[in-house]
């Protein structure tokens, strides 16, 4: 007998799933755990298993297409099988629109209302045809969307990627689509065909939509207040010097010399400082507080299409050495859009770092249920006082944003201040 092929909830969050790519064709024998499908959901891309043994009679939505949790996908049978009756109960899929078609040249804003429009005329024979689009979907800045391998073969084989249409996840070009196509030489700045309509419309993915729903959610709702405190880094500095020049001497797990980060001493004396101030440590839950007796620290990580936050679980009882791997590893895998639910949920309090990007200091958006999240700047070099003298320094920013139901104004500035101390002076993370 026919069974049903569901698109899964494969996180604890996913509304609706994107079929990337068909890893079973339509005949293929399949057994239960064979992978079906790879899903993108609203935080990676994950594998949609067959639940039944049979033959894969038919394929229900085509790549590229998003459909809504429990939606029939595909159905799985034995050869032969009529199964008219479940095909006629499958969802009718969404499929990426094509982009939106531009005005000729961007129209400046004016203090009058706009006239309308005459009607174009009617084309005649004489008129050359039109050529259609042919840019595959770019990122922010016109940038071409594909992987660093396709990337690597167009150059070596003379391609034109703004000429590829691409078919990995959103458009991306990915190496089997360079197989299809014919070598010509790049085309520069003066010779290029210039590119009909002056903007393009990206239909947005799964994390992307996430994110907009979580950050109305948040900013919202949500009674934020933020503190702000400034941390000279100077110990820390030497600290981290010491630490990582012992480093080189012994390896990781990984085979690798050890190496020391200011994230990774951050999200320790984070996590440490959660401990003594568990008030801070805890979830909004509507009709009650959770306080969270172990510390489990979001870390933000930007990923190609926006950000993800992968969990270190225990961060409080960890040593810097299994942080600084975990951290690692984490966000390797975050960036390949491979990490396991688990991974990504469960956190009670999120850390997120600007510092690589050169910014001082910014405000983050709290991550719903937790009541608070820490925005860290980079570490400046600047004059600071010290015993009554001017001298040069290295000063961190710090900004908490904090969830007013839960934490009030002297908590969070009792948990800054133990933090400030703990990175003033790191013998206090072992006091």
């Amino acid at each position: 007998m026919a069974s049903k092929v569901l698109m899964e909830a494969l996180s604890p969050t996913m509304e609706e799933g994107r079929l990337v790519e068909w890893k079973k064709n339509e005949g293929d024998a399949v057994r239960p755990g064979d992978v079906l499908a790879e899903v993108e959901t609203d935080k990676a891309v994950m594998e949609l298993a067959a639940r039944t043994e049979g033959v894969l009679l038919k394929q229900l939505v085509p790549a590229g297409s998003t459909v809504a949790v429990a939606s029939l996908v595909g159905v799985i049978g034995e050869a032969g099988e009529d199964i008219s009756a479940l095909v006629g109960a499958a969802p009718a899929a969404k499929t990426a629109p094509a982009p939106a078609a531009a005005p000729a040249a961007p129209v400046a804003p004016v203090q009058s209302p706009p006239t309308q429009p005459a009607p174009a005329p009617a084309p005649s024979a004489a008129q050359p045809p039109r050529l259609p689009p042919s840019p595959p979907p770019a990122a922010e800045g016109g940038r071409i969307k594909a992987s660093p391998l396709a990337k690597k073969v167009a150059r070596e084989r003379g391609l034109d990627l703004g000429g590829i249409a691409g078919t990995g996840p959103e458009g991306r070009i990915v190496l089997r689509d360079l197989d299809k196509a014919v070598a010509t030489p790049v085309a520069t700045a003066a010779s290029a065909r210039p590119v009909a309509g002056a903007f393009t419309d990206v239909p947005l993915s799964q994390i992307r939509k996430t994110i907009a729903k979580r950050l109305v959610q948040s900013i919202g709702p949500v009674p934020t207040f933020y503190l702000t405190t400034e941390v000279d880094m100077a110990r820390t500095w030497e600290a981290r010097e010491a630490l990582n020049a012992a480093g080189q001497r012994v390896s990781g797990s990984d085979g690798q010399a050890v190496k020391i980060s200011f994230n990774d001493i951050v999200i320790k004396a984070t996590a440490l400082a959660l401990k003594q101030h568990p008030m801070c440590n805890a979830w909004w839950q509507d009709d009650r507080i959770r306080y969270w007796n172990d510390v489990h620290l979001s870390m933000a990580v930007a990923v190609e299409d926006g950000l993800i936050t992968p969990v270190i679980r225990f961060a409080d009882r960890k040593p810097l050495r299994e942080i600084s791997a975990e951290a690692r590893d984490l966000a390797a895998r975050a960036r390949e859009r491979k990490l396991k639910p688990e991974e990504y949920t469960g956190g009670t309090f999120s850390v997120s770092n600007l510092g690589m990007f050169d910014i001082d200091e910014f405000t983050a958006i709290i991550n719903p249920p937790e009541a608070g999240i820490l925005a860290v700047g980079r570490i400046a070099e600047k004059p600071v006082v010290r015993e009554g003298a001017l001298v040069p320094g290295r000063v961190l920013r710090l900004t908490m944003s904090c969830d007013h139901r839960v934490i009030d104004g002297a908590t969070g500035a009792a948990f800054l201040r133990t933090l400030k101390a703990m990175l003033e002076n790191p013998l206090a993370m072992v006091w």
